[in-house]
């Protein structure tokens, strides 16, 4: 029979951040004889064994499958690649479950892919990842990705918004080999994990390279994040990314991407009027609508030229960041209101994006997937599998 290991309660409460008191919260432990960090403290001692409820409630906060906590000893953590974030220690730790959580589930869907593109002898060395350096410099990088996608950046500018401006930029990247995924929460909205925390993730791998994009963030900054993690690709790095400006490759990639959707001259041609800071905001606005990209990229690039100080520049920062939380409680309430909008299967197809759904509709048919590790590999019940593909 299996046995629970009160080590095991300790190392997943630890690895999710929590400290006894939070933890104890949580869980809802205690009573009128005891506190609820003296429950959890019997729990993780092994004086006490917990209910099967509350190792549920335990798997739910630490967000471990239910049989972590029988297993002899904690497992080798998943590997996360570098992290390129800059965040504070407390909230780095106060998100960290979630993260690798995200990045676990990430790290299985990419084993299936490569296992299935193995054995339906589709498996090809991919020459660009990891072929290029940070010594090269950020042209010869930002060359590079054209001449791999036919990225063009008028028909880039030329699509109706910023969502089909992205679509597009995401088929080039994907007809390149690579798997691009909208990933934000694990699996319901009530584990959204904000930009604030990951932006990005790269998993650059040879065979079945994967790019993941928060779908928390605003839609004008996909694009980028695409291309600054294909940037990652290119380098050879896995690693999960911020949106934070100190690190040195974080800086490169950014320069990368911002390279590629708006050319130094074309900034510095433009001539926005330097008055109120509304003005300014709403010039910005409107200079990064018609190119389908982000006002905090412009900014940016603004702080970079010289053109706005490091102050304007965090300022606007701000700006933009409250502006968009106001527009998606926005588009929210109207989805609300609204009895129409895409389907389920829709929206889980855009997710999961083209390449993974063809892939997956060929190995299935061809019998090398699963139903079963089909559904893990889009994120979904076996059941739903076939609707899912249905019309894709």
């Amino acid at each position: 029979m299996l046995q629970l290991n009160p080590e095991i309660m300790r190392w997943a409460r630890e690895t999710a951040g929590m400290s006894l008191d939070k933890a104890a919260v949580a869980l809802h432990l205690g009573g009128k004889r005891k506190s609820g960090v003296e429950v959890l403290s019997s729990y993780e001692d092994g004086s006490i064994e917990p209910t099967r409820a509350v190792l549920l409630k335990m798997s739910r906060a630490y967000k471990r499958p239910l049989l972590t906590f029988y297993l002899p000893k904690p497992p080798v953590k998943a590997e996360r690649g570098e992290d390129f974030r800059t965040l504070p220690d407390d909230r780095r730790l106060e998100d960290a479950a979630s993260v690798d959580a995200l990045i676990r589930d990430v790290h299985v869907r990419q084993r299936l892919v490569r296992a299935a593109l193995d054995d339906s002898e589709e498996a090809h060395l991919l020459p660009f990842v990891g072929s290029l350096r940070m010594e090269q410099g950020v042209p010869a990088v930002a060359q590079r990705m054209r001449d791999l996608t036919g990225f063009n950046l008028q028909q880039f500018r030329k699509r109706r918004s910023v969502s089909e401006a992205f679509n597009y930029a995401r088929a080039l990247v994907e007809q390149t080999g690579i798997f691009v995924m909208l990933i934000g929460n694990l699996g319901s909205h009530h584990s959204n994990l904000s930009a604030q925390v990951f932006r990005g993730f790269a998993l650059s791998d040879e065979i079945a390279p994967f790019i993941i994009i928060n779908d928390q963030d605003a839609p004008s900054a996909w694009a980028f994040t695409l291309l600054h993690e294909f940037a990652h690709v290119l380098l050879g790095l896995t690693g999960i990314s911020g949106g934070g400006y100190e690190q040195k490759v974080e800086r490169f990639c950014n320069d990368v991407a911002s390279q590629v959707l708006l050319p130094g001259d074309e900034l510095n041609a433009w001539r926005p009027v330097y008055g109120e800071p509304n003005s300014l905001v709403a010039e910005i606005n409107n200079f990064a609508s018609s190119r389908k990209i982000s006002r905090s990229l412009v900014a940016y690039r603004m702080y970079l030229s010289g053109s706005i100080d490091e102050a304007t520049w965090q300022l606007l920062s701000k700006t933009f960041q409250d502006m968009w939380l106001k527009e998606k409680s926005i588009q929210k309430d109207k989805a609300r209101a609204s009895e129409s909008g895409p389907s389920y299967y829709v929206v889980k197809r855009h997710r999961v994006g083209g390449a993974l759904v063809d892939m997956v509709r060929r190995t299935l048919a061809e019998g090398t997937l699963t139903p079963t590790k089909a559904g893990k590999v889009l994120g979904v019940k076996p059941i739903n599998v076939e609707p899912l593909l249905a019309n894709a």
